[in-house]
């Protein structure tokens, strides 16, 4: 039974960490200031905060848009047989953008009203226009393409359709992992088993470029895969980063070393976390005001929150 709470549960993932690294401010209020900024009774500061947390931008919504397609089309594809073609969902992916941009465009109420069904773009929301930046559109289109042609030729979608010994076990869920009493919250884009040589397979895709942070991620998966499959040896579990951009299957196989060490980044980023708390048993953060700014400026301009500080 959902229940309202004065305060969030706590709980620890790497995005959590990457936004308290970028600006302590923009973590207060992703986190704390928006909560429960859905519920019509809630703070004006609350609601205000919770439509900002939910502007996206145009990178990120075509990374979301694909994300989401691709997981159609595998499950349409496990239950079916039949695998749409590259125009066919080159066309699904440039509908979806269309109607988001419908949604910035036309649909500002709805935004203020239900921001986590309607979309909004970062760009239109603080932009002078109502019109997309030129270079971003034709940066989208060359993605739109690439990504689509990427996808259907990938190493994953090959094993998917000709290897008859894979048994497809989750995909895009939200999992949580314990590591200790705290809970971790991971989302794995694919997994599945090669019963032949007795390999789980855990696919990242990513529609972006190639990031410093993407062998964190994937060990927290490892860990996630280890604790819920009771798997007794590293060595049977790959790990798959494709790159939709570049049309490259990039694979890992982590030691024990490197899953010590990312138990320690989630240990020492939860004392840092628990720094900007007034009461840890509740998840109650303290002032506003006690959560610095970042000293990037520049980089306010990007960030949802912009008005919060600067209106």
């Amino acid at each position: 039974m959902f229940e309202i709470k004065t305060y969030p549960d706590f709980s620890w993932s790497l995005s959590r960490h990457k936004t308290l690294m970028h600006c302590a401010r923009q973590y207060a209020h992703q986190y704390y200031t928006s909560h429960n900024g859905w519920l019509r009774d809630a703070s004006e500061s609350s609601k205000q905060a919770y439509r900002l947390k939910n502007l996206t931008n145009l990178e990120m919504f075509f990374g979301s848009v694909v994300h989401d397609l691709i997981e159609e089309v595998i499950d349409h594809y496990l239950n079916t047989g039949i695998l749409l073609n590259e125009n066919e969902l080159t066309e699904q992916v440039r509908t979806r953008l269309n109607k988001g941009f419908i949604d910035s465009t036309r649909r500002y109420r709805s935004w203020l009203e239900r921001p986590k069904k309607t979309t909004m773009f970062h760009e239109l929301y603080y932009g002078q226009t109502s019109k997309l930046p030129v270079e971003k559109v034709e940066k989208i289109k060359h993605r739109l393409h690439t990504t689509v042609h990427h996808f259907l030729t990938s190493k994953t979608m090959q094993e998917l359709a000709f290897n008859e010994h894979i048994e497809f076990l989750e995909a895009e869920k939200f999992r949580i992992l314990e590591v200790g009493k705290l809970k971790v919250f991971v989302v794995l884009d694919l997994l599945y088993k090669d019963h032949h040589h007795n390999k789980w397979i855990i696919v990242d895709w990513k529609t972006g470029k190639k990031s410093d942070e993407d062998p964190y991620q994937l060990a927290l998966y490892v860990l996630y895969l280890l604790q819920e499959y009771n798997i007794p040896d590293l060595n049977h579990i790959i790990i798959r980063n494709e790159y939709l951009l570049e049309g490259e299957a990039v694979e890992h196989q982590l030691d024990e070393v490197t899953l010590e060490k990312v138990q320690e980044l989630i240990g020492t980023s939860v004392e840092w976390m628990t720094s900007y708390l007034s009461d840890p048993s509740q998840n109650k953060p303290l002032p506003i005001e006690r959560f610095e700014q970042t000293s990037n400026t520049r980089a306010c301009q990007y960030c949802n929150f912009y008005e919060l500080c600067y209106s």
